[in-house]
């Protein structure tokens, strides 16, 4: 398995943090990554914390506004719900994965509730019209593949 190193870059380009995981699958505009939380303890809503260690296995593309994570509680198969990113397409090369995150974030439940965080934080960077316009077609595109139960949505969820 492949070690790549996942940059996460503000809305200028600039990187603020950085982490490795392992590759698990690749193809033309995707590539999955599976990672443990390397960060201390980040309570995101009061009902959702990223804990030390748990697994997330991560989606990234380079032809979406948005990368996805499939978080796990530690190293079970106990999945606690999807952190996803809006961000500009990732770029790949053979060990990194780079983003330009764009603050707007949303988090999916098991129980089907979704919560978007950041929108603040989002509206203040003023982005473009255009680019604008792509982050919200991103996030209704998230919210219904979630919906649909479509990958990687799939595994994890309440029935309806």
């Amino acid at each position: 398995m492949t070690a790549i190193t996942v940059i996460k870059r503000d809305h200028d380009g600039i990187p603020v943090l950085s982490y490795t995981g392992v590759e698990v699958e690749r193809d033309q505009t995707s590539v999955c990554i599976e990672a443990s939380f390397p960060y201390q303890p980040t309570a995101i809503t009061d009902q959702f914390t990223l804990n030390t260690g748990d697994k997330m296995l991560e989606w990234f593309y380079t032809d979406r506004y948005y990368n996805i994570f499939r978080i796990y509680d530690g190293d079970s198969d106990q999945v606690k719900g999807w952190y996803c990113n809006l961000t500009r397409p990732a770029e790949f090369a053979d060990d990194t994965v780079a983003s330009d995150d764009l603050a707007l974030d949303i988090l999916f439940m098991p129980d089907g509730e979704t919560i978007v965080l950041d929108q603040d934080e989002y509206d203040a960077l003023n982005l473009p019209a255009e680019e604008q316009a792509t982050v919200q077609n991103a996030l209704t595109e998230l919210i219904g593949m979630f919906n649909a139960f479509q990958a990687p949505f799939e595994v994890g969820r309440s029935t309806p």
